[in-house]
């Protein structure tokens, strides 16, 4: 891990990205010595310490963004013409690159950048090796949410992909930890509730469902003064319509304009104590918490206190009437997707036939970038210069890759990278475009994964996933989605190695921040955070939260992975704060995207819509609008 760690476990002496020296008048032939090299080529998914957007992957577009710096002029290029680039090798970008040699031809020579050390974006996939046992993680996008409402774009591609997903409800295993008596807990932190303990949780998930079992001997233990109890049980199981006497449209009106923390103090009469309880269940969703999200928007996932309102006519209601469930999920979550794109895009570099053996089979790295692919995955370049060239034929893209600049030449491009880079890298943005462009904030987030060697103490607390009211780092972490496929099987045994998933959201709550302000201010607080300032973090949250079940971090962690996206989830239109009638079909998104000559934008931002079907869509969109030209 990067810095000194405050564990004694072991660590890897990290051969990747080393370079082989090899001493001269050597006999090897340079078959032999390629083999070797491949050998100790990276891996990325198996670094770990600071991930996600790890040092190095940024700092080129900060220096263009912030300071406005130049890079100078590339040498000549010897590469030929390329039919397209692609800026950005996230899932937008890589299904670009697929619908683009779909529809144009296989034949057509494509070259994908990308600025991180490992392609697919937030579809990051996490490896850990645990005492000889290979598990696996999610280091950003999780699952296929809702893949019914796909458009057929989506929906086809994975089907293209060979993603069946008919197949998950066999290897999704939905009563497992409810074979197990085990059920969502709710950890109060000594630091901000007077006494550490981890309890049954009785407030629900963010889609407001409650475990009725126990829940009123689970509330007389919360750490809580009586009143708070007393009110907590009549906000969750009260029926009670808390703005009787108004008008549906007034109701609807009342309801965008004010938070549900607001709603909670001022219409249900709740007590601080139950407002800061319910405040961060929606963080793994939003971003934010319920300080920056509107009472409509909680009565639309069914909070506490909503479900008398009686908006069915005017509003849906989708945390009560979930039909498909959320079962659509790899071990290394939608990074399966991307190698699935990857090995259709570079064939070779996998050997993987179906997407059982997608999961666990090796991708060669090495292999990404031959000259005898006719698409190519160039890592670690950062794109400085998008422009259509004087013949208005062609595009012209400088990038910096080791520190020098590069030039590719494409008939096409599409740029699939953040949002908000691109009035900093393509001049032709029009300052209209632009400023439709910066109306989104993108949101900051930290997805963690930690290797245990075993989960007993989860397994003796009887819980598998945490929620933690009103935490300065991790407001939710678990055991991973209980999914086999192929030759990977979840962990079904406590005595053995497992993953720990936790979420981390940066905000700043009930200081009067709009959600922009708390995305804006929580980059800025990661960016500050060195991996040591995660790791004590994390140990001392995994410790305080699990120790009655006799967790020891020191002894039981076996690595830690901190993927940090302060650039994380595409800004989506909340309504606490936007015109009611932006959506991700209207917005100045729609503005922002607009074609520029032979450059097109795709990415889940341009689509307002934090989802993988966003990214795709965005995808079909912008190679739609670039084979019209052809």
């Amino acid at each position: 891990m990067q810095g000194a760690s405050q564990l004694t476990i072991s660590r890897r002496d990290f051969l990747n990205g080393c370079a082989l020296s090899l001493a001269a008048g050597t006999a090897l032939s340079p078959l032999e010595i390629l083999a070797m090299e491949r050998a100790h080529a990276p891996y990325p998914p198996l670094l770990q310490g600071m991930r996600g957007s790890q040092a190095g992957s940024f700092e080129v577009a900060h220096a263009a963004a912030l300071s406005g710096a130049r890079f100078g002029k590339p040498e000549p290029t010897n590469e030929a013409v390329y039919d397209m680039v692609v800026v950005g090798g996230g899932l937008s970008g890589l299904s670009a690159a697929h619908f683009y040699r779909q529809r144009a031809g296989k034949d057509k020579r494509v070259l994908v950048l990308d600025n991180h050390d490992d392609f697919g974006g937030h579809a990051r996939r996490n490896e850990f090796d645990v005492d000889g046992r290979r598990l696996l993680c999610y280091g950003g996008s999780q699952s296929i949410d809702t893949p019914s409402e796909y458009s057929d774009a989506a929906a086809g591609l994975l089907k293209d992909l060979g993603i069946h997903l008919d197949k998950f409800y066999e290897y999704f295993d939905r009563s497992f930890f409810e074979r197990r008596n085990s059920r969502p807990a709710i950890y109060f932190d000594a630091d901000i509730f007077g006494k550490a303990a981890t309890l049954p949780n009785a407030l629900g998930d963010f889609r407001g469902r409650v475990d009725p079992k126990n829940v009123d001997s689970a509330i007389d233990q919360y750490p809580i003064d009586e009143d708070a109890r007393l009110a907590l049980k009549r906000l969750l199981f009260e029926e009670t319509d808390y703005l009787a006497g108004r008008s549906l449209d007034e109701k609807i009106s009342l309801l965008r304009k004010i938070s549900y923390s607001d709603f909670l103090r001022k219409h249900a009469g709740m007590p601080e104590a139950i407002v800061g309880l319910l405040r961060d269940n929606i963080k793994g969703y939003w971003g934010v918490g319920w300080d920056a999200l509107s009472a409509l928007e909680a009565y639309r996932l069914d909070q506490p206190g909503m479900g008398a309102l009686e908006l069915e006519t005017r509003q849906g209601r989708p945390g009560k009437d979930l039909e498909e469930p959320y079962i659509f999920h790899f071990p290394d979550g939608n990074a399966s997707i991307a190698r699935a794109l990857v090995r259709e895009l570079v064939p070779g570099c996998i050997s993987a036939d179906t997407m059982e053996a997608l999961v666990t089979a090796k991708l060669d790295y090495a292999a990404l970038d031959e000259a005898s692919q006719t698409c190519r995955i160039r890592l670690n370049s950062t794109a400085v210069d998008v422009r259509n060239a004087r013949d208005r034929k062609h595009v012209d893209v400088t990038y910096i890759r080791n520190g020098k600049p590069e030039s590719a030449r494409a008939r096409h491009v599409v740029l699939a990278c953040y949002n908000e880079m691109i009035p900093h890298i393509c001049p032709e943005v029009s300052p209209a475009q632009k400023k439709a462009i910066e109306h989104a904030e993108k949101v900051p987030l930290v997805y963690i994964s930690v290797a245990v060697r075993n989960w007993k103490a989860w397994h003796a607390l009887g819980t598998h996933s945490i929620y933690a009211p009103q935490s300065t780092y991790m407001h939710s972490f678990g055991l991973d989605f209980p999914v086999s496929i192929g030759d990977y099987r979840f962990t079904d045994d406590p005595s053995t190695p497992a993953v720990i998933h936790g979420t981390y959201a940066p905000t700043k709550p009930d200081m009067g921040l709009t959600d922009k302000q708390q995305s804006v201010a929580g980059r800025g607080r990661l960016l500050t955070m060195s991996f040591d300032d995660h790791e004590r973090l994390i140990l001392g949250q995994l410790n305080g939260a699990l120790k009655d079940g006799g967790f020891d971090a020191e002894r039981d962690i076996a690595g830690i992975t901190v993927n940090r996206w302060p650039h994380g989830y595409a800004y989506e239109y909340n309504d606490l704060y936007e015109p009611a009638e932006y959506n991700p079909s209207n917005g100045p998104h729609i503005a922002g995207r607009a074609r520029m000559g032979r450059i097109s934008i795709a990415n889940s931002d341009s689509s307002a819509y934090a989802y993988v079907d966003g990214a795709i869509d965005a995808a079909d969109r912008a190679v739609s609008e670039q084979l019209a030209l052809a």
